[in-house]
């Protein structure tokens, strides 16, 4: 992302480098990520885009249409005005509200079918995955430190917050989709601190190492998806360790 202003040799400056590159990191993380998810799933085959996935009831192949369903709002966000400011930040949005209703999950079921069916076999997805993430990419390089959307649920959002949560919908599904396929994750290093650092804090690292979870375990087990031992537990409200749930 660009800067908007000229440089400046005070504190504003120094804020200003700072919001900078904290924006910089969230657009690395989401194009690192979605790069190495379009790399593992390009040469899969149609029995492995059948395959079933935890997350109920997609397949593969719709489970990555959901992934391309919501990095595909980002392009008009940016089309539409800029709020004056933002309101909500990347942990506020996900509090439980309307967004994670059953009529709205109902409604994120059907639209990454509807999306998968429409492409000739998952092929053709994975092209069209591709295309979506490079153009959204691309223009969130192009937009100034410190843009502002408004999301489809009505978020006023820094970019680079909404990026965040770009992020985790790339790098948990990810984590789900090399799961159904036997795969070894291809989490990478931005996305996997990305995420952590929302979800638990900047102390994750501590926190992860003091309960022996590498990344990939980390995401299963504070998302849900894989279920705690009584050690960890116990090992975690020993070190008072708390995290935000993703919807």
């Amino acid at each position: 992302m660009r800067s908007r202003k000229p440089e400046r040799h005070d504190g504003g400056c120094a804020a200003a480098d700072l919001l900078g590159m904290i924006e910089n990191r969230a657009l690395e993380a989401f194009r690192d990520e979605a790069e190495a998810l379009s790399q593992a799933v390009q040469t899969l085959d149609e029995a492995a885009w059948a395959r079933p996935t935890r997350c109920t009831p997609w397949s593969v192949c719709e489970l990555l249409g959901h992934i391309r369903v919501v990095i595909g709002w980002l392009p008009q966000m940016l089309e539409g005005p800029a709020p004056d400011k933002p309101e909500v930040t990347a942990t506020q949005y996900y509090r439980p509200d309307a967004r994670f209703s059953p009529d709205s999950n109902a409604a994120r079921i059907d639209l990454a079918r509807a999306l998968a069916a429409e492409h000739d076999g998952g092929a053709g997805l994975a092209k069209d995955f591709a295309e979506t993430w490079q153009r959204v990419s691309r223009l969130c390089r192009d937009e100034s430190d410190g843009r502002v959307v408004r999301t489809r649920h009505g978020d006023a959002m820094l970019l680079s917050e909404f990026l965040l949560t770009r992020v985790v919908e790339v790098a948990v599904h990810g984590l789900d989709i090399a799961d159904a396929l036997d795969h070894k994750p291809w989490l990478t290093t931005q996305a996997e601190a990305a995420v952590l650092d929302l979800v638990m804090g900047l102390e994750h690292r501590d926190y992860t190492r003091e309960l022996h979870w590498d990344g990939p375990t980390a995401l299963r087990k504070v998302t849900g998806r894989a279920a705690l031992t009584d050690e960890e537990s116990s090992r975690i409200a020993r070190l008072g360790i708390n995290w935000i749930t993703l919807g």
